[in-house]
């Protein structure tokens, strides 16, 4: 997305502590709508802050879209494993306020995160997204992720199934 194509009112910031209770507001809003992430409501701001040091100590990537007034809008994050033998690889979250879809916020997002994420030497960046989420998938597909499986009837959540697809980008 060109730089005049995002809203005026919003830039794209790597994440740091101070943002840590705009963005559990945000992550909030996200997982209240109960689509969208695994999450149903945001953990606690200290829980926050602690993931977000927790990503930038192991040299992963948050990237926020931040406005003007510093409210935390969107964000994309590329956490990478810490386990033996997966240190190549990270796991990619994200989300937009609802106000803020359908602007191209979540594809700036997501390739500053994959292009800061390239640039730690992450190789392998991974996903799930439920099923029902299409735009996302399509998203997904134009920034190169690839089918890796679907995880059917993952979620029951007020009696519905869904299924999570995952996604890779290599």
């Amino acid at each position: 997305m060109a730089e005049r194509d995002r809203p005026p009112d919003v830039r794209l910031v790597e994440s740091a502590e101070g943002y840590a209770a705009s963005f559990r507001a945000a992550l909030d809003r996200v997982a209240r709508e109960r689509r969208y992430l695994l999450l149903l409501e945001a953990p606690s701001t200290d829980a926050v802050s602690a993931f977000i040091l927790s990503v930038i100590q192991n040299d992963g990537v948050q990237i926020l879209a931040v406005t003007s007034k510093d409210e935390v809008v969107g964000w994309c994050d590329i956490d990478r494993n810490r386990r033996p033998g997966l240190e190549h690889s990270g796991v990619l979250g994200m989300g937009l306020v609802p106000e803020y879809r359908g602007k191209g916020l979540g594809r700036a997002l997501a390739e500053r995160a994959i292009r800061d994420a390239r640039a730690k030497r992450i190789e392998r960046i991974e996903l799930e997204v439920f099923g029902s989420n299409t735009r996302a998938i399509r998203l997904y597909e134009r920034l190169g992720f690839a089918y890796e499986g679907v995880r059917r009837k993952a979620r029951k959540l007020d009696g519905a199934y869904e299924d999570l697809i995952v996604m890779a980008l290599l």
